[in-house]
């Protein structure tokens, strides 16, 4: 596999400054989208949020931080200040732009200037937003910041007072894009699983770098952070982004605080935003009731799915043999049983590289086109082989097969009655398919719609429209 790299593009406006001064509310009003957690507290936010946004005509990395504060904030008792301190400061580094937010109510804070002084010795483009002006008569309140010489803007991300002129700021000072990031969407592919089950640990040996907080603490990864990504250079090059999320705890497990619901939330909309979900279970206890919870919500989402066996390492010192492992996996849990499993270990390094290469496979899996004399031959042959049970002394039959969609991929079957058909004979007919046609982690949606023999010439004529709608 050529290297993977993480990626460092030079589309990337960074958001920083002090603890709970609005960067996270700045980070939503730009991206035009709730995506990260707004809540009165400080250390919120603790990874680098990042989102491809797209303003002013230009596309571009936007990423939120936790606090960049250097000194431990008083009154914080979060445990992991340094290692969120430190993704902050990182985030300075990988930077075209800074936009360094401050607290026009509070004035000019020590923190602030320690902050500023960081930002200027990195030597990257920025300006200082001086959020919580809500009023034009708020904005004489800034002026106090333009001793530190830099830019100062005004604004009020809760209202959007402001705003555009920042963007204008942050997009003037973007270097041009590459060809390929001008014309190519990276695949998203969310890592999903239950609390400590080692997303962020795998994240960072596949990139073979400390880009996500990881700590024994249950709950460390709060908001769903993007992390962009390429395999090789140039013209091949592939690109991703990984979307760690926070560990989705049963709702029993669950505080009743604002955050806890804001990060199961996040996890879910990552879900449903994914290309692929890579559901990430821990070798050495198998499935748990709550992976199949998971589970069950990427079934729900019609999503692509890879399943990470991670801590293999742990699993073979006690004799664990994978073909073992993978029937139990199987038996335990059926209904995700179109889904690769990569056995692999994010201490030690085994087999990471190959869940890209299962991740690529799926990918190309949700994106086939089924010819449509084959995939009705597919299906005659699996008709006759297996009839369909009889119900109320009538039996299914299937007239004609047609993909209508992909992502996820789309079967609409023209039959005598739609509710002749049970789920176990579709279950049987995905099964086929499959068999056929491979589709490795690729769900597979069917429609039943009703026709009679009698209805050929209208059959044909809506087979034809759909074709003429780019079905193949």
């Amino acid at each position: 596999m050529d290297e993977v790299n993480v990626s460092k593009p030079g589309r990337v406006v960074a958001i920083v400054g002090r603890p709970n001064v609005g960067k996270s509310a700045l980070f939503n009003r730009i991206a035009r989208q709730r995506i990260a957690i707004v809540f009165d507290q400080p250390g919120v936010t603790r990874d680098r949020v990042a989102r491809e946004v797209e303003a002013n005509g230009q596309r571009f990395m936007l990423v939120d931080t936790g606090g960049l504060a250097f000194d431990k904030t008083p009154g914080s008792d979060d445990p992991l200040a340094a290692e969120t301190r430190q993704q902050a400061a990182l985030a300075v580094t990988d930077a075209a732009v800074c936009l360094v937010v401050v607290d026009a109510r509070a004035g000019v804070t020590p923190l602030d200037e320690e902050v500023l002084k960081r930002v200027r010795e990195s030597g990257v483009p920025c300006a200082i937003v001086a959020n919580k002006c809500d009023i034009a008569e708020d904005d004489v309140r800034a002026d106090e910041f333009l001793r530190f010489g830099m830019p100062v803007m005004t604004c009020s991300a809760e209202h959007g007072r402001g705003v555009a002129a920042i963007v204008e700021f942050a997009t003037s000072k973007l270097p041009p894009p590459e060809a390929d990031e001008a014309t190519s969407r990276p695949l998203r592919v969310a890592i999903v699983g239950r609390p400590n089950a080692g997303k962020s640990s795998y994240i960072n040996r596949l990139l073979n770098a400390e880009r996500v907080i990881v700590s024994d603490i249950p709950g460390t990864t709060r908001d769903s952070v993007d992390v962009p990504f390429t395999i090789g250079s140039g013209p091949t090059a592939r690109r991703y982004v990984l979307v760690d999320t926070a560990g989705m705890k049963k709702h029993t497990q669950m505080s009743k605080t604002s955050v806890d619901n804001f990060s199961l939330f996040r996890s879910e909309k990552a879900i449903e935003e994914a290309d692929v979900v890579l559901l990430v279970m821990e070798s050495e206890l198998g499935p748990t009731k709550q992976d199949m919870r998971i589970a069950g919500k990427i079934l729900d989402a019609h999503r692509a799915c890879v399943v990470l066996m991670n801590k293999w390492d742990l699993a073979t010192e006690k004799g664990m043999k994978e073909g073992e492992a993978i029937q139990v996996i199987r038996q335990m849990m059926p209904f995700l049983s179109f889904a690769p499993v990569v056995f692999c270990s994010a201490k030690s390094g085994y087999n990471v590289r190959r869940t890209v290469d299962a991740i690529d496979a799926v990918a190309s899996s949700v994106q086939a086109r089924l010819p449509t004399g084959m995939l009705n031959r597919t299906i005659e042959t699996a008709t006759k082989k297996t009839l369909s049970p009889m119900i109320k002394g009538k039996r299914l039959k299937i007239y004609y097969g047609l993909q209508v969609g992909n992502d996820p991929l789309t079967i609409r079957l023209f039959v005598n009655d739609p509710k002749l058909v049970t789920d176990a004979y579709k279950s049987y007919l995905e099964k086929a398919l499959r068999a056929r046609f491979g589709l490795e982690g690729a769900p597979i949606r069917m429609f039943l719609k009703a026709r009679s023999r009698k209805d050929g010439a209208a059959l044909g004529q809506e087979i034809s429209s759909l074709k003429r709608n780019g079905v193949s």
